[in-house]
């Protein structure tokens, strides 16, 4: 038998005893990658999402750098895995990684993980809406399934109770001056920069992609230095700054604007920020700028639309809050089944920026 032959009939390969094996399945929300970890990874303990997100972060960290980070995946992969739900009222709980560590929500992960729960047939599937309650680290959220001919053709969630903490702040950044900014939560706390009120010499554009990793990560830090007590109203796990969002025009016929948000390490959201997007629709209530259940589109750096709306006004704490809803599509990519050998040098993975 040739090499070739050997090649042709053994495709297999067999797995030295020792390594860990971890299946994914991943996907993309609007360009933005999730991948969606199913089997392998070690049991988490705890009694609810933010226990085993705990749990996760002190024993497991290094499979999260493994497989979120080089030669696995990129500075910019994200990823979740799926555990049990707080309690009987939701479908499963959810938790959420990236390259610096794990968020507290993200809304192109939940669109991806329902399309996912479709095409897997984890649930009992029926023509028109589907519903999943899933519990991530913030709280619960409520996802609506569309499907049409056995197929998802859209996924719309209601997020946790979104709030302006304050419009217009002001925040002294090195090397750009005052920065005008609003703070506020959808799930993740975001400090977002109209460049319509910034003269800030940036686009929104791909070819701006490392001038706005650089400008993003400036703002956080400063933002984060000067409102050093960022605090959620009833857990102190969520209480820190996420991200920056820019926002600024779009091109786009019957598109509102753009997002671009930069988060964790430095990482660019290919999508419009599902998360984002909730405290965006905070803000505009805010500012009585929308009507309920009226829809904006947001355009992302990737030309890629989320459709974000206000569905209800909740009291939280002392927030005068919102119920958002976004709606977007995703896609799977593939499937994958990593091998982590106790001998590799680099096996938890590594990041160039």
């Amino acid at each position: 038998m040739t090499t070739y032959s050997a090649i042709l009939s053994n495709k297999n390969l067999r797995v030295p005893e020792g390594w860990l094996k971890i299946k994914t399945v991943d996907m993309h929300t609007g360009g933005e990658p999730l991948r969606v970890i199913l089997d392998g990874f070690p049991e988490l303990k705890g009694n609810a999402v933010l226990e085993y997100r705990r749990y996760c972060k002190e024993h497991y960290d290094h499979l999260r750098t493994a497989l979120m980070l080089e030669p696995r995946g990129h500075a910019d992969m994200y990823g979740c895995i799926l555990v049990p739900p707080n309690d009987e009222g939701a479908d499963f709980g959810i938790l959420f990684l990236h390259n610096e560590g794990y968020s507290t929500m993200c809304g192109h992960a939940i669109i991806a993980v329902s399309t996912l729960a479709v095409h897997m047939e984890w649930i009992k599937i029926q023509e028109g809406e589907n519903i999943l309650r899933i519990d991530a680290p913030c709280g619960r959220i409520v996802s609506f399934v569309e499907v049409s001919k056995g197929k998802v053709k859209r996924v719309k969630f209601h997020c946790v109770p979104s709030f302006v903490v304050g419009l217009d702040r002001k925040v002294k950044v090195p090397g750009m001056g005052i920065v005008t900014y609003d703070l506020a939560y959808g799930g993740a706390f975001y400090a977002y920069v109209d460049l319509e009120k910034n003269d800030l010499d940036v686009s929104l554009k791909p070819s701006s992609y490392q001038d706005l990793i650089t400008k993003g990560m400036d703002i956080k830090q400063a933002v984060m230095e000067q409102d050093a007590k960022i605090e959620h109203p009833f857990e102190e796990d969520l209480g820190f700054l996420y991200g920056t969002i820019f926002i600024g025009p779009s091109q786009k016929e019957n598109i509102h604007s753009k997002n671009v948000c930069i988060f964790a390490e430095g990482e660019v959201d290919r999508c419009p920020t599902g998360s984002g997007v909730s405290g965006r629709m905070a803000i505009h209530w805010a500012r009585d700028q929308l009507i309920q259940n009226e829809p904006i589109a947001i355009e992302s750096i990737t030309g890629s639309i989320f459709s974000g709306s206000v569905v209800a006004e909740k009291e939280y704490g002392p927030y005068k809050a919102v119920i958002p809803r976004v709606e977007g599509t995703a896609h799977i990519t593939g499937m994958h089944t990593f091998v982590i050998g106790p001998e590799d040098p680099m096996k938890d993975g590594f990041i160039l920026r």
